[in-house]
């Protein structure tokens, strides 16, 4: 019997993938000696299937001919532009008899859920609102830096927890594009019109599901996507907009660049232009990315967060720092006091907590949860608990919480 041709093409570091079935679709793989997972997944157009190789898990997307090495490569260009989105392994062509098709190879994104599950799973009902700010919080991010989605939706993103919070990451690239100027306006409100149409329908079918009793009872169900929609543009106004500073109000420059730091956005210049007569400035400034914080923490301590989870992190290593200059009547470099906040602080409680990680908890989150906990109890005490007291109060709280005694 004919082989059937088959092409992949893989980045470096990843398994061959070649003991698997390629003559046959995605929706055979089940019958063959393949070591497939069951995961919680968004609804999709093509046939995904979950494959475990070398104790890492992968995603395989089945597409028509030449799509997955179209997606492939603007998954890449995201990912060089340092934008949340799923990691672009590599892609496949062959055919099964006379049907010829492509599978695009990404990896699962651990420790992340779809949307359909924060309605079915109890426990997750407080993170529902924040599915709103991630959405748009991810459409800002693309559009910044002249990326057009064409389908934003909450099927085609998945969800991190991320301090209290959600961050959303791109897993659908089949119809994004990239624009290296600028993305023209009239793309960003396409985006959106899509976005509202997408998002409403969801819900209304999980509202015909049973699922879906409301999102946030002040908003409307009908009027989600309009929801989003406002809060994108007053993000995207919030980073973009244009300052009008006078000769004695350069102060304001650095004010620009740490309001924007605190929204996690990196600044990579800043724009001074001239006003008629010269006598007041235009201040612009051009962000890069949203992982201000995460890269402040990774070059401290060499720990990879979330930007919320990071932010919090970098709190608490600056509380550290304050609380050993005050001690040892001196000043102490940043750098001094991440490295006591790690070894002190941060490694003895993450050994802690652990034992509760599971699939959608990671260390991290729990450790951010933690420090939420630790100021309730402080604020409760009017004193800092500290981190032991508040440590055996947590584990005890999350275990009555999840039923584990």
């Amino acid at each position: 019997m004919d082989e059937s041709p088959l092409t992949i093409s893989l980045r470096p570091g990843n398994p061959g993938f070649l003991s698997l079935p390629w003559r046959l679709p995605l929706d055979e793989w089940k019958n063959e000696q393949v070591q497939l997972e069951e995961l919680p997944r968004g609804l999709s157009r093509h046939p995904v299937v979950f494959v475990s190789e070398e104790k890492t898990l992968f995603a395989f997307k089945e597409l028509p001919p030449g799509l997955a090495e179209k997606e492939y490569n603007m998954l890449m260009i995201m990912e060089a532009l340092r934008l949340p989105v799923v990691t672009p392994v590599g892609h496949a062509s062959t055919h099964n008899g006379g049907r010829p098709f492509s599978i695009l190879i990404t990896r699962y994104l651990e420790h992340s859920l779809p949307y359909r599950m924060l309605f079915m799973r109890s426990g997750l009902e407080r993170y529902r609102a924040h599915l709103l700010d991630a959405i748009a919080g991810l459409l800002v991010q693309l559009h910044l830096v002249g990326i057009y989605w064409g389908d934003c939706s909450f099927s085609n993103t998945l969800f991190r927890r991320d301090a209290g919070a959600l961050q959303a990451y791109l897993v659908d690239a089949e119809t994004a594009e990239f624009h290296m100027d600028h993305l023209p306006p009239v793309l960003r409100h396409q985006d959106l019109e899509i976005m509202e149409e997408n998002v409403n329908g969801e819900l209304a079918d999980l509202k015909a599901q049973g699922l879906l009793a409301g999102l946030i009872p002040e908003i409307p169900l009908r009027d989600t996507g309009a929801y989003i929609r406002v809060r994108y543009q007053r993000l995207w106004e919030e980073i973009t907009h244009e300052d009008i500073i006078t000769p004695g109000e350069h102060y304001r420059i650095q004010e620009r660049i740490r309001a924007l730091n605190r929204l996690g956005y990196s600044v990579g210049e800043v724009e001074l232009t001239s006003g008629e007569g010269g006598s007041h400035l235009h201040l612009r400034a051009v962000v890069t990315d949203r992982n201000f914080h995460r890269d402040q923490l990774y070059s401290l301590t060499g720990l990879e967060a979330e930007e919320g989870q990071a932010r919090q992190m970098m709190n608490e290593i600056l509380e550290v720092q304050a609380t050993l200059a005050r001690q040892n009547n001196r000043s102490t470099p940043l750098s001094v006091a991440a490295q006591h906040w790690v070894q002190y602080i941060y490694q003895p409680t993450i050994e802690h907590l652990k034992a509760l990680a599971d699939d959608q908890n990671d260390p991290v989150e729990l450790y951010c949860q933690l420090l939420e906990h630790k100021w309730y109890l402080s604020e409760k005490a009017q004193h800092d608990v500290g981190h032991q007291a508040a440590l055996e109060d947590f584990i005890r709280y999350y275990r009555r919480a999840e039923g584990q005694g």
